[in-house]
């Protein structure tokens, strides 16, 4: 008897910041970790401008007006209020090991390497998934 599969496939093309944002989704997805959107949006900006300073990135990720300082970052976007509303982000994802921060004085903030978030060149993602029924007992 043969057994039989429901195949779906699906396929496009992504900018930057969603193919970036759907690598950390599916991240998190297998590893049961749930995100608001906010901090997905600031750990998608995070990866895409690599590692940063802190301050520098916190700035890179609020509302022009209630920027400190200013910023050396290639990728921007108003994601919060404030930099302290961006810190407050980077503390949530941090106690959830989805970034590390290195140094002391200026810190440095970067997603772990254990995403394995691809964000240079062409990216192709490829991602199999199966689900199998158990057999059933008559």
């Amino acid at each position: 008897m043969k057994k039989i599969i429901n195949q779906v496939q699906k396929r496009g093309n992504l900018d930057l910041w969603d193919i970036v944002r759907f690598q950390i989704l599916i991240y998190c997805h297998f590893n049961r970790v749930n995100i608001p959107d906010s901090d997905l949006e600031c750990l998608t900006l995070l990866a895409m401008n690599g590692e940063s300073e802190l301050t520098s990135f916190c700035n890179a990720a609020c509302n022009d007006e209630q920027r400190d300082r200013d910023h050396n970052l290639k990728y921007e976007k108003e994601i919060f209020k404030s930099p302290q509303c961006v810190r407050n982000s980077i503390n949530r994802v941090e106690n959830k090991s989805l970034i590390k921060k290195t140094g002391k004085g200026k810190k440095k903030i970067n997603v772990t390497s254990t995403m394995k978030i691809q964000t240079l060149g062409n990216i192709f993602v490829d991602i199999r998934l199966l689900r199998k029924d158990e057999p059933q007992e008559n």
